[in-house]
Parts: C-alpha cells; structure tokens; sequence
C-alpha cells in the first residue's frame, strides 16, 4: 500500500527571513533556496515583491529570483500585496503568488492598515491580473486563531475571510497561526467549520510555536484532513506585530513527524537538516529545531 504524501510549503527564505534586522546577503538567500531544492522541497516560499520601505530585507527579491536554477519540478513562490508587487512578481517570472488578509479586524488594521473587507477589494485587481496571465494564485488568512490586539478569532470571521479568499480565485487557502497561540481544540473546530465552504484539500496549516503547540496543531488538522503544511527550516521566522511571537515551526521538526506516522513528502530529511544548519550559521541564529539539532550532534559523535 502506497504512503499518503503531504505537501510541504518551505517558507524560509520569505517568512523566515523577512524580519531579520541585519541584512542577509542575496548569494545567501539562493544558496539556502538551492539546498532546499536539492533536498528535495518542491515548493518553496522564495521572496516577497513588497515595499523596501517596511520590508527591507526582501528589497532583493528580483535579484534571488534570477538567480535561481529553474526546474519544473519546483514551484517558487513570492507574496504580492498589490498590483505593482504583482507586476514585479510576473516580471521575476514566480510560479505562485500570494494575497493575504487577516481574519481579525484589529491585526488588519495594524498589518496592512485597511479593515478585512478593503483588503479583499485590494487584492481583486491582483486576482483578476492573475487569472488573466494564468498564474496560481494562493491565499494566506493570518491570525486565524488568536489576535495579539484582540484575543481568540471567532470562527465565523476566520470562515468569511477564507471564503472571500476562495471567491477571488486562490487555489490554496493558507490557515496561519500568526503569533503561535492556538491550541488543537480551536484547530479541530476552525478546520471543521473551513470545510464546510472550502474543500478540505484546498486548505494548508500554517504554525508558528511561541507557546510550542505547533506540533500537536499540526496533529490536529492532520486528523481533520488536511495534507498540505508549510514550515521553516531550523524554526526561523516571527511576526513583528505580536510580542514574544517566535518563528514558523521546524521544518526538520515536521518531517521527523510526518516520517514517523508513515507519510510521504518527498524530501530528505538529512539534506533539509544541512540546509536549516547553514542557513542558521550564516545569519548567526540559532537552530530552533530540536530534531535537526539531535541528528547534526548525532552526526558530530
């Protein structure tokens, strides 16, 4: 009988790196892209086309674009938040580009300074430049459980946010524990009540783990269905809106899971380890995963 395969989104080089104060060099950016791709990743999260001006860490994004070795195999990603990240993003010739909203209306107003429903109206000319050009369009919904400014997400605004997402033509509906505080209870409930109005294989988790829950969410939605999860090498990345937030959860960490309840993913779990590795020297942080940091000592002995 053939494994189940789960689709695994690395968001490193973007969601990871995109809130680190020192500057990380292009050359380092493509080549933690280029380990990833020969560990076997697939979908890669490589850049965001946004405003240098409040991103400035992703201000190279059509310079690492350039320099990626392209295969059909892999499908490089990059978050657009309005038309001229779009154009940008097109130019750059991304496989995907990805919208985003929040599903709690303080979060938005901070975020991206527009309440939910602007920010759908804001996002329609990208959707509709997309569809035009036949490129993928993903939705991502942030703070789908808990809002650092206003506490617990009703699941009623979490649906409404992820349906408008879907009625702007998303192929993929990105479920986003922003700040990490979600427990497996509100994540059984949230994906429940997604799937309701949204295919379930339309949907992905995406954890961070600040009160470390990431696992046992990611846990959960698997027993609601879900197959497609997204994750940062060596656990970097954060949310510069929540205090105390910390990064994405493990990349390495997730595949030592998934391998030990039998699933496929395609990917090498050594090669992503030596990636998490290189990547956490070159920026001088450290690895927040616990399974890659036992497999590298491992190696060491």
């Amino acid at each position: 009988m053939p494994q189940e395969f789960i689709k695994i989104v690395e968001v490193g080089p973007r969601d990871g790196l995109q809130n680190e104060a020192v500057p990380v060099t292009t050359d380092t950016k493509v080549e933690l892209i280029r380990r990833l791709a020969a560990a076997g990743f697939q979908h890669i999260e490589a850049t965001a086309f946004v405003s240098p001006q409040w991103v400035p860490q992703m201000a190279d994004a059509s310079a690492v674009m350039a320099q990626l070795e392209r295969k059909n195999t892999i499908q490089y990603s990059a978050l657009v938040p309005n038309l001229k990240g779009y154009e940008a993003a097109l130019a750059a010739k991304v496989d995907e580009v990805v919208i985003f909203g929040a599903a709690s209306e303080a979060f938005s107003q901070k975020n991206i300074n527009c309440s939910i429903a602007e920010s759908l109206e804001r996002f329609r000319p990208v959707a509709q430049a997309a569809q035009r050009d036949g490129l993928r369009l993903r939705g991502s919904v942030s703070c789908a459980f808990v809002c650092p400014y206003s506490g617990e997400v009703s699941t009623s605004a979490l649906v409404q946010i992820a349906q408008g997402l879907q009625d702007l033509g998303c192929a993929e509906i990105d479920i986003c524990d922003t700040i990490g505080a979600a427990t497996a209870k509100q994540v059984r409930v949230a994906y429940e009540a997604l799937a309701k109005v949204i295919p379930v294989e339309k949907m992905s988790g995406h954890f961070h783990d600040t009160y470390g829950q990431a696992l046992a969410n990611i846990l959960a939605a698997l027993d609601s269905g879900i197959r497609i999860f997204h994750a940062s090498v060596a656990g970097l990345g954060g949310c510069p809106y929540a205090k105390g937030a910390t990064g994405n959860v493990a990349t390495e960490d997730v595949l030592y899971l998934l391998q030990g309840l039998g699933y496929e993913t395609g990917i090498d779990f050594a090669k992503a380890c030596e990636a998490g590795h290189f990547i956490a020297q070159s920026i001088g942080r450290p690895n927040h995963s616990r399974a890659a940091n036992a497999w590298l000592a491992k190696c060491a002995a």
